[in-house]
């Protein structure tokens, strides 16, 4: 989940920027920031934290009930205007949404369950709560089946190979022709193919965090997607890590406290 957090803090400052993104960039500085990727990625994973073994109505009611409490607390952390309604709303209810909101928010779905099935299960839950257009559950489960898959050690072509057969992307466009599309979007169908081929194309963790800021448009959220599988695959380097997490407040903290507690538990 960390590799989400800061693909979302390092491509913040350069969210549809109109301007080209050198691969150089400076990777932190005091322009990055976390955005609604974070605040979703934390009230997911508590509301998934919070419901362990429970049946799926309780499931969707906790991350519904999360999303608003993080949102409320966070109003301007760059959520979509529908997004933003939905927080504030009496009685919240899934808008047909195919925007990439549901896949950045998804990665704790991954870590937190112990096999492919539960881990597409929750993806889709954590999504149709308001992305319940078939993109926007798709690629919330995409994205968590390639973190998934990474960390169990399947080889890059046995994600891309599972990706494409299972949600009929197309992964084999290369990022050199990605970069020269510029596309400049905030939907599944088009981000997350980008992350995944930005990790598929990446050598290290901050490799693929640097190819998926570079290729532009959302930045941000590309970054999240694509970070969140390259933490699973790779690892991430820890004063990275600490530098990232120590610009979030304390209450975000302790939501990733509770976390690296359960994911080491079901490592023993």
């Amino acid at each position: 989940m960390y590799g989400a957090l800061i693909g979302d803090m390092i491509g913040s400052r350069f969210e549809f920027t109109q301007l080209p993104i050198r691969y150089e960039f400076e990777l932190l500085n005091r322009k990055c920031r976390f955005t609604d990727d974070t605040v979703m990625s934390i009230a997911v994973a508590e509301a998934l934290l919070e419901t362990e073994g429970k049946d799926d109505e309780t499931v969707r009611q906790a991350i519904v009930s999360s999303m608003q409490k993080w949102g409320r607390k966070y109003p301007n952390a760059g959520y979509g205007g529908n997004f933003y309604d939905w927080i504030f709303a009496g009685n919240p209810k899934p808008y047909h949404s195919y925007g990439n909101g549901s896949a950045m928010r998804v990665s704790s779905a991954a870590w937190l369950n112990d096999s492919l099935e539960e881990v597409l299960h929750d993806a889709k839950l954590s999504a149709e709560v308001t992305h319940n257009h078939p993109e926007g559950i798709k690629g919330a489960e995409a994205i968590a089946a390639a973190i998934y898959l990474a960390g169990q050690k399947s080889s890059k072509e046995e994600i891309r190979d599972y990706c494409e057969k299972q949600f009929g992307y197309d992964l084999s466009v290369s990022y050199d022709s990605l970069k020269k599309a510029h596309i400049r979007s905030a939907v599944c169908q088009d981000t997350v193919p980008e992350a995944i081929i930005a990790f598929l194309e990446g050598e290290s963790f901050e490799d693929v965090i640097r190819k998926a800021v570079v290729l532009g448009g959302d930045t941000d959220t590309i970054a999240a997607m694509a970070g969140s599988i390259a933490e699973a695959y790779y690892g991430i380097d820890e004063e990275l890590k600490e530098r990232c997490v120590e610009r979030l407040p304390e209450e975000m903290k302790a939501v990733l406290a509770e976390f690296d507690q359960k994911v080491l538990s079901r490592k023993r």
